[in-house]
């Protein structure tokens, strides 16, 4: 029996997870305690998904544990040590604005709980792959130095920049700039995801992400721009943009994509590895580019302000250069853009109503 234990199971990216893993064969054994109803209110509970994967998937258990407990994970992984093959770590407190509220939670939740599970894995199974699901916000602003130029509807970077063909790579550093509370905690887990992989020679990989999005996301106000703003949309819910003339740029990628491309890690692992993860130049949208294809697919007009503050250490643009992992992975393509993407949100959102 080949076991993947997937933390955040019910959420957006591990619900992914448990489903494509489970279809490979693996038995899933997925952690998820809903923290995302405490952080973020009843609205974006992930109850909804988890019903579904108890119902839906078959060599799916669910555990309702906290990762920050260390007691209660080392029982997990004594009981199931000579099966656990892969790790994937999803869970995580995902907000610059709620990280704020109380830092000493969201520390917890994002570098404690990540050391926590490096450890159990090193004693308990230590030649298993292990995947964190980390964010671009470990660059903190210093992205925002980048010389860019106004469009109409986007923020771009200078055509004669070094990024501008493919994106930022992974050796934009990470020193002296704001990250928020949020991405100082996610880039303290990002650095103890490569240290126990060269260190002690663990299959680790840090996959900074762009937005992470897709039909499964419980988006709210403060996580997961897309889904929210789409369920604005449909229910005729008021949307705030925050800053930079709503002509910010985000690369999107479909958590179905990012899934296809921790297989194709965990098929051939390395260790310590940092990948840029995104939408790239094949998905991504401005806030106003984004509205206006939304609009367009739901048919529906969407009631929005404008805060000329933008939020503490946020991007003006983003896109991920995914050269790095393509390079050691040649079979992983991406294969929704943001229209698709989209679409299959509004699709989604209906189908839950």
């Amino acid at each position: 029996m080949a076991i993947a234990l997937i933390t955040g199971s019910a959420g957006l990216v591990g619900s992914e997870a448990v489903r494509f893993f489970s279809n490979q064969g693996l038995d899933v054994i997925g952690i998820d305690n809903d923290m995302r109803c405490y952080f973020f209110g009843e609205d974006a509970s992930t109850k909804w998904n988890q019903k579904k994967l108890n119902k839906e998937v078959a060599n799916y258990t669910h555990l309702d544990i906290d990762i920050r407990n260390q007691d209660d994970l080392s029982v997990i992984f004594k009981r199931y040590s000579k099966d656990i093959k892969l790790v994937i770590h999803a869970a995580a407190q995902p907000s610059h604005d709620w990280s704020v509220t109380e830092p000493l939670t969201d520390f917890t939740v994002n570098a404690l709980a990540t050391l926590n599970l490096l450890e159990a894995t090193r004693v308990y199974c230590p030649d298993a792959v292990f995947i964190f699901t980390s964010t671009n916000k470990v660059y903190g602003d210093l992205v925002n130095s980048l010389e860019l130029e106004e469009l109409e509807n986007r923020w771009e970077l200078e055509s004669n920049h070094l990024y501008f063909e493919h994106g930022i790579d992974e050796n934009f550093s990470v020193d002296q700039s704001l990250h928020s509370l949020f991405g100082a905690s996610k880039l303290s887990a990002d650095i103890l995801v490569q240290e126990y992989g060269r260190y002690f020679d663990m299959k680790t990989a840090c996959f900074r992400g762009g937005c992470l999005t897709g039909s499964g996301h419980s988006g709210t106000e403060l996580h997961g721009f897309l889904a929210y703003l789409i369920k604005c949309v449909l229910k005729g819910d008021t949307y705030t943009v925050n800053g930079y003339k709503a002509k910010q740029v985000r690369d999107n990628i479909h958590s179905s994509d990012l899934i296809s491309a921790f297989w194709s890690y965990f098929q051939n692992p390395r260790s310590g590895e940092v990948y840029n993860i995104g939408g790239s130049r094949f998905s991504n949208c401005s806030m106003l580019e984004a509205i206006d294809i939304s609009q367009k697919i739901t048919g529906k007009e969407l009631n929005w302000l404008y805060n000329d503050n933008p939020r503490i250490g946020d991007h003006i643009w983003w896109v991920s250069d995914t050269r790095k992992f393509q390079g050691h992975y040649p079979e992983w393509e991406q294969k929704y853009n943001i229209e698709m993407t989209i679409n299959e949100i509004v699709l989604g959102l209906r189908e839950r109503d």
